[in-house]
């Protein structure tokens, strides 16, 4: 399950999602601290499909988190090659022009 967030701003639509379990946790290594935070990435809970269906009508598109990421690269809505790690979890953005 994945924690969405929808934020529409201007006529933008910004889908932030992170791996349910992700939700209010701070990763760190002590140069970087990513706060996976609930004003950002809480909103509803959904499936896969759900996830998905959002990322698909987004502008852009924020992912925190292996499962989260890794739909996304089976969707082809992000290059495997491009997913970075923050203290070990998969992030990765996508922005569509």
């Amino acid at each position: 399950m994945f924690s969405v967030k929808v934020h529409r701003v201007g006529g933008e639509v910004m889908v932030a999602c992170c791996d349910a379990d992700m939700l209010g946790r701070m990763l760190g290594d002590g140069k970087l601290m990513v706060h996976v935070s609930e004003r950002f990435y809480g909103g509803e809970t959904v499936d896969e499909d759900g996830f998905l269906e959002l990322a698909d009508e987004a502008s852009v598109v924020n992912i925190i988190g292996d499962r989260a990421v890794d739909a996304a690269v089976r969707r082809g809505l992000v290059d495997g090659e491009s997913v970075l790690e923050v203290c070990g979890v998969k992030h990765a953005q996508v922005y569509k022009v």
